[in-house]
């Protein structure tokens, strides 16, 4: 849906409350995917939508309703049972007030080459990576998927937001038919042109070549050398751990000892610079939070040291702060290095395409486990050796990052276990001394 459709839909809905206050929240838009498998297309399929979220207010008595009817009745029946359902509500003493009019920088996450990608064009994208496969022997799968919307924020108090953003994410594992050698490459972006399919495919298709037989190596402390989507793997951890209220009460990594939160303090090397910004060109984001709030760049570490922490408004309220929403993006900082330089700058290490199955182990130190997968390889004085076994790991991206020796030239990866768009993230490969690997795994 358009601004202006948007902004006629959600004058409709609010015309129908008599609480006082009330949110109109319109998502509208469609997701359109296409699978394969054996080397050839399995399934495909497009979806469209648009939802209304009625959420009424009572004081402190809330309740919300969804409804994909936009007709005048279906408004009002939706209008009439939120309402109903805030005077059945249990008071909430941390509900914030609807926020007045904001204003709002203009997203810029909208490509229409995205938006206009049909089920030829994604099957194309697919044959990019399957014929190649096919002619090598090698068997490919992988999953495409796009999406094209818009998110308006309307309220009593004569609050509007509206933003429209595109996004898609494309990854493949190539393996060899005797199931011994395993490849991974995957790519996401808010614009289709900016992918490369056949370039996946190729580095796919050499990864799974190349880690044919794997041998097996002591488990142990390595010094590593992790890709970029790996890197986003765990880089990704820290963000999502970054939030002022559970470092103020003493429940997360950000927690200061003795009371209160790390802000100020250093946590990892002083290289490291990790910001989030919703107009950065190669991670776009939308501009405003789920509430109205305005969304700008944004640094959480700084040179190692922590510089902000997300505040929502009823905490940032209590301990007299400023209210600071959460972003869409993550951008790290990096060097000038190239993988192959990182390669060549070590005498004896591992090489990590990615990681797969990661859990929270202790969130007081951000420990996480996980595997790698599809493609692990041993350096030996300056070049990939020989494939090697999977290992599991117990390690923290924030020890990691005290442990950093080299990093590489940032890029956009797909970084989501589940495979869709996931987090924007950008993240250089990295060189890191003591990766603790704990065990093996014979899983490709």
């Amino acid at each position: 849906m358009g601004r202006e459709e948007c902004e006629a839909l959600a004058k409709r809905a609010l015309s129908f409350a008599t609480v006082d206050e009330t949110r109109i929240t319109i998502n509208s838009g469609g997701r359109g995917n296409t699978r394969f498998a054996v080397n050839q297309i399995s399934t495909g399929g497009d979806n469209y939508d648009a939802t209304v979220a009625v959420r009424s207010a009572i004081g402190k008595r809330s309740a919300v309703v969804n409804t994909n009817k936009l007709d005048d009745a279906s408004l009002k029946a939706a209008v009439q049972l939120a309402e109903r359902l805030a005077k059945l509500s249990p008071e909430d003493p941390e509900t914030m007030p609807e926020l007045g009019p904001q204003t709002y920088v203009e997203g810029k996450g909208w490509s229409e080459a995205t938006a206009s990608l049909d089920p030829n064009a994604r099957a194309n994208a697919a044959r990019a990576i399957t014929e190649p496969s096919r002619a090598a022997g090698l068997v490919s799968t992988g999953y495409l998927e796009t999406q094209a919307g818009a998110i308006a924020i309307a309220n009593s108090k004569g609050l509007f937001a509206y933003n429209k953003q595109t996004a898609l994410s494309l990854t493949t594992t190539v393996r060899t038919e005797d199931g011994t050698g395993s490849g991974w490459a995957g790519a996401t972006s808010h614009d289709f042109g900016k992918l490369d399919p056949k370039d996946l495919g190729e580095r796919a298709i050499d990864k799974a070549k190349r880690s044919v037989n794997p041998v097996a190596i002591e488990p142990g402390r390595y010094t590593t050398i992790l890709e970029p989507t790996a890197v986003g793997n765990l880089i990704q951890f820290i963000t999502n751990a970054m939030n002022a209220r559970n470092a103020d009460e003493g429940r997360s990594f950000f927690s200061k000892p003795g009371g209160g939160n790390k802000i100020g303090m250093k946590v990892v090397d002083e290289r490291i610079t990790i910001s989030s910004d919703p107009l950065d060109p190669e991670v776009y984001a939308n501009t405003f939070s789920n509430d109205g709030q305005p969304i700008t760049k944004t640094e959480w570490i700084e040179n190692g040291v922590v510089k902000n922490l997300p505040y929502d408004r009823y905490w940032a309220q209590k301990q007299g702060k400023t209210p600071m929403p959460t972003s869409g993006t993550v951008r790290m900082s990096g060097g000038t290095a190239t993988l192959d330089e990182l390669i060549a700058s070590t005498d004896r290490g591992v090489l990590v395409t990615r990681f797969w199955y990661l859990r929270p182990v202790d969130p007081r130190t951000l420990l996480y486990t996980g595997l790698t997968r599809d493609g692990t390889f041993l350096i030996e004085r300056g070049k990939i050796t020989k494939a090697i076994k999977n290992f599991r790991f117990n390690d923290s991206p924030i020890f990691m990052l005290n442990n950093l020796d080299a990093l590489g030239r940032p890029v956009r990866v797909s970084a989501s276990e589940a495979g869709g768009p996931g987090l924007a993230i950008v993240v250089p490969p990295i060189k890191v001394r003591d990766f603790n690997f704990t065990s093996l795994s014979d899983a490709v």
